[in-house]
């Protein structure tokens, strides 16, 4: 599979510079897959967040349906009780 590639001008602190170079040379990646592989991780991370916080509201909504289910349940069949 082929990625297409876009070229961007960006500006960053020089702290930021020097920690991107050092990585690129402990890596032996070049500035551009370091910059990359960091918001491909924070990507990630976002998407881990959306996901957990989905299950958390399915969780609250299959909680809320069991007791609405129960009740109905109880009504239908009072011997369950």
């Amino acid at each position: 599979m082929t990625m297409q590639i876009e070229r961007l001008t960006i500006s960053l602190p020089r702290d930021l510079v020097a920690l991107t170079d050092k990585i690129a040379h402990e890596k032996k990646i070049s500035r551009s897959k370091v910059v990359a592989a960091c918001l491909q991780e924070l990507a990630q991370n976002r998407l881990r967040q959306e996901m957990a916080e989905g299950y958390r509201v399915m969780a609250q909504e299959n909680i809320q349906f069991a007791r609405e289910a129960m009740e109905i349940a109880h009504e239908v069949l009072p011997e369950w009780k």
